[in-house]
């Protein structure tokens, strides 16, 4: 005589029952996986919109930031300008805790990453050392926002 096999309600042995749920099981855990992925990669598509607002609001400041610096040395009453001086101050510090960066140029030597030559002036001074910034570069983290704009040396000896 055979053994009767036992079988659920649909007719599947016990086997087939373990099996099927132990597919179940491995679904669930990549669909868990496959969520946890988008979630993250969620995460960074906002922290890369957000980084690059942030990096276009910080280069249409850098107009005011020009501004002011061009505006402070024409001021001519005394208390107006420490006024102006202490709201440029407070100004430019929020720049820099946001990650703004002057690019030092004056008497460096000439890099295209950092900067933009605008015109070139015999000198004494060595080949491709910067000697006049007409408009300072800045640094966003890691990333130049805006090249500064230079004059560079010419050393009229290598001719």
């Amino acid at each position: 005589m055979h053994k009767k096999k036992k079988r659920g309600k649909r007719g599947k042995t016990k086997k087939e029952l373990e099996a099927e749920l132990r597919e179940k099981e491995e679904d669930i855990l990549r669909l868990r996986a496959d969520f946890e992925n988008y979630r993250k990669q969620l995460d960074r598509e906002k922290e890369e919109f957000a980084r690059m607002a942030n990096e276009k609001l910080i280069t249409q400041l850098l107009d005011v930031v020009d501004n002011f610096e061009r505006a402070i040395p024409t001021i001519k009453d005394e208390e107006t300008m420490k006024g102006i001086k202490m709201v440029y101050r407070q100004f430019y510090k929020i720049l820099e805790e946001n990650g703004l960066k002057k690019i030092d140029a004056l008497g460096k030597k000439f890099d295209p990453y950092y900067h933009e030559v605008l015109m070139r002036e015999e000198s004494d001074k060595e080949d491709g050392t910067i000697i006049e910034e007409f408009q300072p570069g800045y640094m966003l983290k890691e990333k130049v926002i805006r090249h500064s704009k230079v004059k560079v040396a010419k050393n009229i000896k290598d001719e």
